[in-house]
């Protein structure tokens, strides 16, 4: 018997575990499907291109996106201690004021989380690898008529400029590394790998604990107080409905009990659709040089140069559509030549750069394709079945082209790779429709207001919270791995019944 059962060992799993197991008197257990995180590519930044459809990524793909060539869209997520903090691009973004304002969910506005962005553990470093590509991007953008940003989580959220990482001294800074391994000692706290949940256990409409099974053999974790999923935007709605809360006539057509009829579990699935653009040069100074010995030796005895690259070094937000009150693109800018999504090698020297829709107005979904908990959840993102996302799209990669051809890109995006046929708006269309990936940051399918309340507890049952990136209604203009940290650490002072953080005054990003 625990007093809180965690499922889900990703970035806000990680926090929790250790807010909660700070208290010697409360026992903490965390279920984690994967393995530890042990491996170097996931410590040594650029290693994560070769974690892809390995051990620690639980390999989605969506089902055929309707409005992008009725293509399978390959969808990472990590499945390791740290989750997807210890497989992504490192990025550290905070948002915008308007993203949390927005919600209207009464305790999660900008003045209620920016006490938790100031006070968590991540880290926000400058990057060590400063590829000269990605140096010229910034130039480019600025030689577009673009402003210069020296920090996206500053005053201004619109500009060009080089992101801030998580990452210390050269090495990843994920949540397990952060949060994890510095208490795993806690003689309060457990830590379970290589341990898959089935489902959460009720009684009498109260959760009271987790069963889940390791090489074949099914266990029972049972929880005193609560237990709280943390399994993300797939995995933890897929949970609930493995458990009985979801939509009954879908749970009862999968031969699942129904414990609650929940129609939003699942529904309101919002993502970040990014477009690819790849171009190559016969510069030889892309990511392609840390293959040299010297690479190698600069990182052992510097934690410096293209070892500790992120990829996305560079980017930018901008605004595109004449109404936006706030960005509505963002850039990502990758000094290496992207084939196949990452998962084939390189064939020359060169550069990927992407637009990132922000506020998409499209929405999918995540349903449970059988009631075997090992077999993976349909999920639907639907991008682009909003018109107006595709137009903010064609607009973002006509501005992006813009931008590469600019002089102090000239040499660096020489021959086209992945690019449209023309600059009209039927070939960016066709474009996008053909290149479109994730950015890796779904949210909504377990949102405040519909599935959990602003206290992120499960309405209808008890004892049963989700936290995670589930719950945001509305996905942030940015990546989403701070903003879940920030998430988890108020969640954290919720559950133990804390009097939220506050500061005087919050800058905001506008």
């Amino acid at each position: 018997m625990y007093d809180y059962v965690i499922v889900g060992a990703g970035s806000a799993g990680c926090v929790l575990a250790n807010r909660l197991s700070e208290d010697p008197d409360v026992t903490v257990l965390l279920l984690e499907a994967g393995p530890p995180d042990a491996k170097d590519n996931i410590h040594v930044p650029l290693g994560f291109l070769k974690l892809g459809k390995t051990d620690v990524d639980w390999d989605y793909s969506t089902a055929p996106e309707p409005f992008c060539d009725a293509r399978r869209i390959y969808l990472p997520r990590g499945k390791t201690l740290g989750g997807s903090s210890s497989i992504n691009a490192m990025v550290h973004i905070r948002g915008n004021r308007r993203d949390y304002d927005g919600w209207g969910i009464p305790g999660w506005g900008w003045d209620d989380l920016a006490p938790y962005f100031d006070s968590n553990l991540l880290p926000a470093e400058e990057s060590r690898s400063n590829n000269p590509m990605s140096l010229a991007f910034v130039d480019a953008a600025v030689e577009a008529g673009h402003g210069r940003s020296d920090d996206f989580n500053g005053d201004e959220q619109d500009g060009f400029g080089m992101y801030r990482l998580t990452q210390s001294g050269g090495m990843r800074a994920s949540t397990a590394v952060l949060y994890v391994h510095p208490v795993i000692e806690r003689p309060n706290l457990t830590v379970e790998t290589y341990m898959h949940a089935h489902r959460v256990v009720f009684e009498n409409g109260r959760a009271i604990g987790v069963e889940a099974s390791r090489l074949g053999e099914i266990h029972r974790f049972d929880a005193e107080r609560e237990v709280i999923l943390c399994g993300g935007s797939y995995n933890s709605p897929q949970l609930l409905m493995l458990s009985g809360v979801g939509p009954a006539e879908q749970l009862t057509m999968k031969e699942v009990e129904v414990i609650l009829d929940q129609p939003a579990v699942g529904e309101n699935l919002i993502d970040h659709p990014s477009v690819t653009f790849v171009w190559t040069t016969t510069e030889e100074c892309s990511l392609l040089v840390a293959l040299e010995p010297e690479a190698l030796t600069q990182f052992e005895e510097q934690q410096m140069g293209p070892l500790t690259s992120n990829l996305a070094e560079a980017g930018g937000f901008v605004r595109v559509q004449d109404d936006a009150p706030a960005p509505d693109i963002q850039y990502h800018a990758v000094p290496v030549q992207i084939v196949d999504e990452g998962l084939s090698d390189p064939t020359a020297h060169g550069m990927w750069i992407s637009p990132c829709l922000l506020q998409p107005e499209s929405r999918g979904s995540v349903t449970l394709g059988s009631n075997d908990p090992h077999a993976k959840p349909i999920i639907r993102h639907n991008y682009f079945a909003a018109e107006r996302d595709m137009d903010t799209m064609i607009k973002g990669s006509r501005l992006l082209l813009d931008i590469v051809g600019q002089p102090s890109l000239a040499k660096y995006c020489a021959e086209p790779f992945t690019v449209p046929a023309g600059t009209s708006d039927e070939d960016l269309r066709k474009h996008v429709a053909r290149n479109t990936v994730t950015l890796y940051h779904p949210v909504g399918t377990c949102a405040m207001g519909s599935v959990v309340d602003a206290d992120l507890r499960v309405q209808g049952v008890e004892g049963l919270r989700v936290v995670d990136a589930s719950v945001m209604p509305m996905v942030p203009r940015g990546n989403t791995n701070a903003p879940v940290v920030a998430i988890a650490e108020r969640a954290a002072d919720l559950i133990r019944g804390r009097e939220p953080a506050r500061r005087e005054q919050a800058p905001a990003v506008v």
